[in-house]
């Protein structure tokens, strides 16, 4: 059996290049597409040293840092992936990686992280984050969104199983592409992270700082809590804008390693998280190390995050709203818990997204669809 892996671009290691590494784990005799590759060479030894085949974009000026601004050519270029002489596909994907074309003697399976965000429900969000609610690049804008959409529902037709990685994405491909689901949430490494009980008197907020991470949410709620203190770690292009929010309870300390990363989330009191995500890797990462998180109660996080009366099965609480209001109001509820919440409990949750459950349940997943497509039923005879 011929098996292709085909993601959608491979220029960091972040949450999706997880997934392929551990799909990389389960049938390393695979070959690896995508749009683009710039991977450095530190993060592609954890995706094995495999090289990909990439497309045309890859050639075009500027893609190495602006490969986002060539997305209206990518449904073209991800059609052009000669993937005829697969028997398997397996397509990793949250923009076009889904759209390649496949024969009536393939399985195609997609692990889908989401449709594509910024053409869909996301898409108003995304057009006023980058100004482009109105002049004519606002209108060019909407206009190639609008044929992405269209192409997007229509290569959901090439898929012969989805995968979702959370139930919210189950019912965001429900909702875009009227298809249904399995879920198998992507693999955290909880290993990584060890379990401390023993914490201390300040709250954590890790991530890239980027809009709709909702870090000024966060800020602005403990510049109003003076007498309670908050290290943010992350870096991004709204450094200098937080920067400007925070108050002096405040230490906004930029990028660091990931052991000095894993040091605070072992010795926080919690972990808060403002972000409406499809998963969400971070919060899952501070269970592991036996740290509560006070959420934003949508998305991903409602799955994450156990919210219960129960103080012993609790995890963390949620927030309603993406306000800072609601952000004080989680904190001095989970400050006026009367057990308090279990780092043991935390850990143990964390444990059902560990990297070993995911091998386990992809893998038997593929088995199973594959087994099932080659004694399918037999054709009808002639009459």
């Amino acid at each position: 059996m011929k098996i292709a892996l085909v993601h959608d671009w491979l220029v960091s290691y972040a949450g999706a290049e997880r997934v392929l590494a551990e799909m990389i784990h389960l049938f390393p005799s695979a070959d690896i597409y995508c749009v683009v590759d710039f991977l450095s060479d530190e993060d592609r030894a954890l995706l094995g040293g495999k090289i990909s085949t990439r497309t045309f974009i890859q050639r075009l000026p500027g893609a190495s840092k602006h490969y986002r601004s060539y997305l209206p050519l990518m449904p073209l270029a991800v059609e052009q992936l000669d993937l005829s002489a697969y028997d398997l596909i397996i397509s990793s994907s949250h923009a076009v990686a889904k759209g390649v074309l496949t024969g009536p003697d393939q399985l195609h399976i997609s692990y889908v992280h989401s449709p594509i965000r910024y053409g869909w429900d996301l898409q108003h969000q995304y057009l006023r984050e980058s100004k482009l609610q109105h002049g004519l690049k606002g209108w060019v804008a909407k206009w190639l969104l609008h044929k992405i959409r269209i192409w997007d529902y229509r290569t959901s037709a090439g898929v012969d199983h989805f995968v979702a990685n959370s139930r919210f994405i189950e019912r965001r491909i429900r909702k875009v592409y009227g298809r249904e689901s399995d879920v198998i949430y992507p693999p955290v490494d909880v290993e990584a992270f060890s379990y401390c009980e023993k914490k201390e008197n300040f709250y954590l907020a890790a991530s890239r700082l980027v809009p709709y991470k909702r870090m000024d949410l966060i800020i602005r709620a403990f510049s109003q809590m003076t007498e309670k203190k908050l290290v943010v770690i992350g870096d991004g292009p709204e450094l200098a804008k937080l920067m400007s929010l925070a108050g002096p309870n405040i230490s906004l300390l930029g990028y660091r390693p990931f052991a000095e990363l894993k040091h605070y989330m072992q010795r926080a009191r919690a972990f808060v998280f403002a972000a409406e995500e499809d998963f969400g890797i971070t919060p899952v990462e501070a269970q592991a190390c036996g740290t509560p998180v006070i959420a934003y109660g949508k998305g991903g996080s409602l799955e994450t995050v156990r919210a219960s009366s129960d103080s012993s099965k609790a995890t963390g609480i949620w927030f309603a709203e993406q306000t800072t209001e609601s952000i004080v109001d989680a904190v001095t509820r989970f400050e006026a818990l009367p057990q308090g919440i279990s780092p043991r409990a935390c850990r143990a949750h964390a444990e059902n997204f560990s990297t070993e459950r995911f091998r386990a349940s992809f893998g038997d997943y593929v088995e199973r669809r594959w087994c099932a497509f080659k004694t399918g039923p037999e054709p009808d005879g002639e009459h």
